[in-house]
């Protein structure tokens, strides 16, 4: 497959795992996740497999309600790696009360048995413009 082909199934992946948290598709979300996955945020640092995730996505307390993702750049160390950066905007409901945030966002996808799968994603707090 064509890098630039690639490029578009990475970044068509990664919009359709944020569109899971948004219509708390737990299906989608555990299908689009390697089988042990890390995650780093403002809140800390979290492995977890498919069932995990699927048992905090559900969480009533917390939700993403609806984003906007922009600038995307996707690149690949190897075939069989992908990291996509982007900036997101997010509207979420946490603890009952509703919080809007801008973040920068990284996700390294792996190709697992010939699909690719979601294994580390990041988030911090844009504080700006990030230097391209």
């Amino acid at each position: 497959m064509a890098q630039s082909a690639q490029r578009t199934e990475i970044e068509r992946l990664e919009r359709a795992f944020w569109q899971s948290l948004v219509d708390r598709d737990a299906g989608t979300a555990k299908g689009l996740l390697a089988p042990q996955a890390l995650m780093v945020s403002s809140h800390g640092t979290l492995r977890f497999d498919p069932a995990q995730y699927e048992k905090m996505l559900l969480d009533p307390k917390h939700g993403l309600l609806e984003y906007t993702l922009s600038d995307m750049d996707v690149m690949f160390p190897s075939d069989d790696i992908a990291i996509a950066t982007y900036r997101a905007h997010q509207k979420m409901e946490m603890d009952g009360q509703s919080l809007e945030q801008d973040v920068v966002d990284s996700s390294t996808w792996v190709r697992v048995d010939g699909g690719w799968k979601c294994a580390a994603h990041t988030e911090s707090e844009s504080r700006g413009q990030t230097p391209r």
